[in-house]
Formats: structure tokens, C-alpha cells, sequence
């Protein structure tokens, strides 16, 4: 059976490489996937990559990783400060451990940025790291899963 990992992307990440890269960085998307697919393979997993503006998306990801999935990274984007939907469909999965991850420092930009809805609930949190976070997020599950 394939250890399936759901990397799972709120708004505005589908604008990474062009919105604001002094925050962001400089990758697209689209390389932080591949990035994902190769770390993936090496640690024996079976990434599912996906991204939505939209946080019902999100929560029905949320909820089918629960079904499918050995575990779930999520870059909530703005939807980690405000969404207790996200939380809540973090819960409902409970076992599954889920890391949250969040490419700036999210404590060192503005206050309202500060709070995120989702890490009462998840796993863990990888923030401030860039996009090498999912990376890490990535080996954490694996290791999580070895015991």
C-alpha cells in the first residue's frame, strides 16, 4: 500500500515566484511540487499536491486525507489566522498528524498574522524556513511514521 502525504496549499500560493519574493522567495509553485515529488520518493512516500483559493477545498482535502492518506502538510495561506473550518476538519482527522507550514516567520510580520487557527490542532508547525519547510515537513512525517 502507498504511504500517500497530501500537500495541501491555500490562497494566493498559486502567485508564489511572483507575489511579494522578498517574502515568499523566488520558486513557483510548480517547483516546490517537484521539490516535494523528489524529497517524496527518496523518504518512500506518495506525495498528492494541491492548491485552492477556496477554504471548502481545503477542508474537503482535509477530510479525504483522513480517508487516504498516512499524513498532510498544509500551507493554510491567510486561512491559518481566520478559518476555524481548516481547524476543525484538522480535528476531525485526529490521528492523522497533520503539519502546518508557512513559508515567512508568521510571528514576525504583522499582528494579525500572529495567531494561527490551525496549530492548536495540528501536529506541528514549520514557519519562517522558506520553502525548504515542506522539505522538512516531509522528513517530520516520515520520521513520525517510523515511530
Amino acid at each position: 500500500m502507498a504511504k500517500t502525504v497530501f500537500i495541501l496549499n491555500g490562497p494566493n500560493l498559486n502567485m508564489l515566484g511572483r507575489r511579494e519574493p522578498g517574502i515568499y522567495g523566488a520558486l513557483s509553485l510548480e517547483a516546490i511540487e517537484k521539490m516535494c515529488a523528489e524529497k517524496a520518493a527518496v523518504l518512500g512516500l506518495e506525495p498528492v499536491f494541491r492548491q485552492s483559493n477556496h477554504e471548502g477545498d481545503l477542508v474537503d482535502w482535509v477530510q479525504e486525507a483522513g480517508d487516504k492518506a498516512v499524513g498532510a502538510i498544509i500551507n493554510p495561506g491567510a486561512y491559518g489566522h481566520t478559518s476555524i473550518a481548516l481547524h476543525d476538519a484538522v480535528r476531525a482527522v485526529d490521528p492523522l498528524p497533520v503539519i502546518e507550514v508557512h513559508i515567512s516567520n508568521i510571528h514576525a510580520r504583522e499582528p494579525f498574522r500572529h495567531r494561527s487557527m490551525l496549530a492548536p490542532a495540528a501536529t506541528g508547525m514549520i514557519c519562517g524556513l522558506g520553502t525548504i519547510g515542506y522539505v522538512l515537513a516531509l522528513d517530520a512525517l516520515a520520521a513520525r511514521l517510523q515511530g
